[in-house]
């Protein structure tokens, strides 16, 4: 059983078991080192050398599949009172980007998959997302308030290049004149500057371009798929160019991985065109704990309990503390000194101007709606 002060030695891996992985067992490209067993299935997978070195073969390459699924609705509603919008849309599930950190990832066992290499390789996409989209905003009960997309999986990860569904919300809502915040790490998002400038202009749209580390290697490391630190800049650089207000978001935060990086990184999305910063700590909700201490483990040997001990300092001795407020940016000396070095350096780097509300008087019901679906609702 994993000690609550170190992370447990070299041997087997198992669901509650950190271990090392012997490199040659990493499939190159993908961020999760194993498909541990999510909380919803029946059997428990092991790894383990049976003594014929076994565990020492290259694994076979790991494809990525597409499942496209008929859903019911679209919009997802929550209370959270620390988040700023309560309402968002994800037309994926599971996100090819890999990164290891991601608190997505234990959505993926609802679905009986699991929630480490399952979830960046057995992907799924909701084709009718835009009519089902347009039939909730022809409600006569629907107020507009803003929808954030790529909250829970990447809007922009490598299967919008041909499934193309983050455009097509985009085009429903422009139409509309509905509010939106886009969240992502892809430079894909730049394939839609057009568009997203167009509702810009009507003060529609906010996009946040997440920036977890300037370092390459780590970041290769951590979210594999992704696009490079570089790329990301330049996505700043781009969507700023075009008027689009754009939010850096330095997440996760990881004490002993990217923590060195703070003022570098703000001081780097300022001179790229960034309006305003925020930050959010690693946080390690159910399967994503062991996935990311076999991570460590695995790639960070060395430092691994002592990136995982100050993150449950951090957390009031617990890997995740799911308290309101207190997820997003853990308790503590060391959460303290994180707090008091972002606010000094957003504010050094101009990253502190206060965002200006997107528009919600602009909503304009349109009457458009496929006649098939209409009958269905």
């Amino acid at each position: 059983m994993t000690n609550s002060n170190q992370i447990p030695p070299k041997g087997r891996i198992t669901s509650k078991q950190t271990a090392l992985i012997n490199a040659s067992q990493l499939r190159r490209g993908r961020g999760a080192t194993s498909n541990q067993t999510g909380r919803y299935e029946s059997e428990t997978r092991e790894t383990f050398d049976d003594g014929w070195n076994s565990t020492e073969e290259e694994p076979n390459k790991l494809q990525t599949t597409l499942t496209k699924e008929d859903a019911k609705s679209i919009i997802t509603r929550n209370r959270s009172p620390d988040i700023n919008f309560d309402r968002s849309i994800n037309m994926y599930r599971g996100c090819e980007h890999g990164c290891v950190y991601c608190y997505a990832r234990p959505s993926h066992t609802f679905l009986g998959l699991s929630a480490g290499l399952d979830f960046e390789s057995r992907l799924f996409s909701k084709p009718n997302a835009p009519d089902l989209l347009r039939a909730e905003l022809e409600k006569p009960s629907y107020t507009p308030e803003t929808i954030a997309i790529g909250v829970d999986t990447d809007c922009y990860q490598p299967i919008e290049r041909s499934e193309r569904l983050t455009r097509q919300i985009l085009e429903v809502l422009s139409e509309y004149g509905h509010p939106v915040i886009l969240i992502t790490k892809s430079a894909l998002i730049q394939r839609d500057i057009d568009l997203i400038a167009s509702m810009a202009e009507r003060n529609l749209v906010r996009v946040g371009v997440s920036i977890t580390t300037l370092d390459n290697s780590l970041a290769r490391l951590m979210e594999p798929r992704a696009s490079t630190p570089k790329k990301r800049l330049d996505t700043v650089k781009a969507l700023s160019q075009a008027q689009i207000p754009v939010v850096a978001m330095y997440a996760p935060v990881i004490p002993g991985l990217n923590d060195s990086e703070l003022e570098a990184i703000l001081e780097a999305v300022a001179q790229h065109g960034a309006q305003s910063a925020r930050y959010v700590l690693l946080r390690l909700p159910h399967e994503l704990k062991e996935i990311f201490h076999e991570w460590l483990a695995t790639h960070f040997p060395d430092r691994a309990a002592k990136v995982i001990n100050t993150l449950r300092e951090m957390r009031g001795g617990k890997d995740y503390d799911s308290r309101w407020f207190e997820r997003g940016r853990g308790q503590g000396a060391f959460a303290q000194l994180i707090a008091q070095r972002f606010v000094k350096a957003r504010k050094r780097f101009g990253l502190d101007k206060k965002r200006e509300d997107l528009r919600t008087d602009l909503f304009t019901k349109v009457g458009k709606i496929d006649t098939q679906l209409k009958m269905d609702l």
